[in-house]
């Protein structure tokens, strides 16, 4: 079988490495891959485009597509390759453009949860044409205030203010400054909830579901969760605070209403479905849907699964879910993330990464790098995650610092202080 997996990072690092322990005979293809990805599949350095997607598609038999980024789906990755002939019989997971919505408009995800009653935080959706009942808005609220941007912006459009002014100036950045771009042409003032976060996620094959390992991710930038928003400096898996009582209410509350509206709406979706949750006095809320895995949770999630991953796909699929039993690892997983001196904001790239070889206790996914004159160098914020395990959390934790004691490259940057609410 001739897998094309879309993205590059660490994300899609653990796919090739989990479809690698696959029993079938598999070619794996990769576009624009980073420096690890490149050594065990055909590559293809290009611009990222439907057209040339198709070329790749057609040229290398392919057969099943993986898609990790957001982005394709929300551009309609799925509904370019089933609405060609030439493309039509691969097999793609991921949803459907429409299906995408969830993730790629926060207001719409805010209407499908209202049209299902699933919990959330209470929310108006505003754009320049509403700014002064926007600004009107934002002043009968009490603080914390909430704003994001509608559309997809990394992990960043999310901005959290403890001052009036500083929220108003915040709006006019992202209504009338177009902060975001096209991503703030609609923002969301969202009521702020105090609890804990965690992820869930999900496999859909359009009728069945299975819920994958819960993790916790870790987003700022600063220790104690402090600081700009990142794409997420940490996670862990499992997660101590969810007990059986909290799963079942994630359960009926969120997960079955969630499936129920994809169905009853006719809405294509064969894929993961990543639910960020926020538990508020042993009640789940929804804070946000992604509409594939999660970076960094996917480091922490997959590796606890022991059953061949491409058997799995083939079963969301084949909307055969309901005959598969995960075998999932009990061990504690930690990833701690190392990144690039400036990041999230600007930061400079192609420093020499030293001491790869050297590490041998953790697993390491590479994210932001690749190969030049023969050397593994840094090429983008988030660089690498290092991974760890243990029946022990504490222990599978001081695994991960002690491996990355043995890397080196200029400006890296970590948190110290990956689970310390745990």
């Amino acid at each position: 079988m001739n897998i094309l997996v879309i993205g590059s990072g660490a994300r899609e690092h653990v796919f090739f490495n989990q479809l690698l322990k696959s029993n079938a005979q598999i070619s794996l293809f990769s576009i624009n891959p980073n420096a690890a990805i490149s050594k065990f599949t055909k590559s293809y350095y290009i611009e990222f485009n439907f057209y040339n997607l198709k070329k790749i598609l057609v040229n290398e038999l392919i057969n099943l597509v993986l898609v990790g980024p957001e982005i394709p789906l929300i551009d309609g990755v799925y509904d370019f390759i089933k609405s060609d002939p030439d493309t039509h019989d691969i097999i793609v997971i991921g949803p459907s453009k429409r299906g995408s919505m969830l993730e790629g408009s926060k207001d719409f995800a805010k209407g499908f949860m209202s049209r299902y009653n699933i919990p959330t935080a209470r929310s108006k959706s505003f754009t320049k044409d509403t700014y002064d009942k926007a600004i009107d808005y934002l002043k009968t609220q009490s603080p914390p205030f909430v704003l994001k941007a509608d559309g997809p912006a990394a992990g960043k459009g999310v901005v959290i203010s403890h001052n009036l002014n500083n929220a108003l100036a915040v709006l006019k950045k992202m209504l009338i400054d177009n902060s975001f771009g096209k991503s703030s042409e609609k923002v969301v003032i969202e009521e702020f909830l105090t609890g804990i976060e965690m992820s869930c996620f999900v496999l859909f094959d359009g009728k069945n579901y299975k819920t994958l390992p819960y993790a916790k991710d870790y987003k700022r930038i600063g220790e104690g969760d402090v600081g700009l928003n990142t794409g997420g400096m940490g996670s862990v898996s499992p997660v101590s605070f969810i007990d059986i009582e909290l799963k079942k209410k994630i359960d009926t509350q969120i997960i079955r209403p969630t499936i129920k509206g994809l169905i009853e709406e006719k809405i294509d979706y064969k894929g993961f479905i990543f639910i960020g949750l926020i538990n508020v006095n042993g009640d789940p809320f929804v804070i946000e849907y992604n509409v594939r895995m999660g970076d960094p949770e996917t480091q922490v999630v997959l590796p606890r699964i022991k059953n061949d991953f491409l058997e799995i796909l083939l079963a969301i699929e084949n909307q055969d879910l309901d005959n598969l039993d995960l075998d999932v690892d009990n061990n504690h997983f930690v990833n701690v993330v190392l990144a690039s001196e400036g990041y999230p904001d600007s930061y400079t790239k192609g420093f020499e990464i030293n001491g790869l070889e050297r590490v041998h206790d953790s697993i390491i996914y590479h994210a932001g790098t690749t190969l030049k004159d023969n050397k593994v160098v840094t090429n983008g914020g988030r660089v690498i995650s290092v991974v760890s395990s243990s029946d022990d959390f504490k222990k599978a934790l001081l695994s991960s610092y002690n491996s990355i004691k043995k890397i080196g490259f200029k400006g890296k940057k970590y948190r110290r202080d990956i689970g310390f609410d745990l």
